[in-house]
């Protein structure tokens, strides 16, 4: 310890001012960046599994880029013939939030289901592309759903459903396969923009333009009820067309080891 005299002061020494910066500097904590995981030009990084063909078989060109957007197309179909497709970002996640802006367009391939009009998700806590079956219809994981309205009916947006898991809502265990949010309904060819916040198994929560419309808890796998903590994200093909010129993540991983 040294003491000085600085014009009528006594100033104590004793390194305070080097210890201060240097506890400073490790506290302090490197915040997250937004990533976006469509690059905008092409499919790299994601893999496309639709029922009855091999991984990466895009049959019929489903799976697309245009203009900057990726695109879920049918105009090379004649018929929907129940090819429901998915199409995974390779890399999974257990904490963030997700960011999405989409729109449906155009009409309904012949063939599809009345209740997949205007109807999509986005699979979160998904198994990997490349380990589903052949014929698999769905990956199990939990979707956050995105529907549009018919231009005359109320279909509540970002509802979830649950393809081989359950959820919990307010200390319910509920098992039915779909459950309804408050969310509005969205009618035409506007572009609505959703966030998926996801902290592990823990809680989840569906926003809507800022507006919180589903909030669970609990994810489990519904044949074991083994904790579903982590998985892929994918996107849907469920016989309409569908666009999207965002998606980006805010990786918290890191902030949860």
């Amino acid at each position: 310890m040294k003491t000085f005299k600085c014009r009528g002061f006594s100033v104590t020494v004793i390194l305070v001012l080097k210890m201060i910066l240097l506890n400073y500097s490790c506290s302090v904590i490197e915040e997250p960046e937004w990533r976006s995981l469509f690059n905008g030009e092409n499919l790299d990084g994601w893999d496309i599994k639709i029922r009855g063909f091999e991984l990466n078989d895009n049959h019929r060109n489903t799976f697309r880029v245009e203009d900057g957007l990726l695109i879920v197309s049918y105009d090379e179909y004649e018929v929907f013939d129940n090819r429901f497709g998915h199409i995974f970002f390779n890399e999974p996640f257990s904490h963030y939030k997700l960011r999405v802006e989409y729109r449906f367009v155009g009409e309904q391939v012949e063939g599809g289901a009345g209740w997949a009009y205007r109807n999509n998700g986005i699979m979160f806590h998904s198994q990997s592309a490349e380990s589903m079956e052949l014929d698999q219809n769905f990956p199990v994981s939990v979707e956050a759903q995105l529907l549009g309205g018919d231009g005359e009916n109320e279909r509540p947006n970002f509802s979830v459903c649950t393809p081989g898991t359950h959820v919990e809502i307010e200390g319910v265990l509920r098992t039915e396969h779909c459950i309804s949010s408050t969310g509005k309904t969205f009618h035409g060819d506007q572009w609505v923009t959703v966030d998926l916040h996801v902290f592990g198994d823990s809680i989840v929560y569906h926003i809507i333009e800022n507006d919180t419309v589903l909030t669970y808890r609990n994810m489990i796998l519904s044949d074991t009820g083994e904790p579903l903590k982590e998985g892929y994200i994918a996107l849907q093909a469920e016989s309409h067309p569908t666009q999207f010129r965002r998606i980006e993540i805010l990786d918290l991983g890191d902030q949860y080891k």
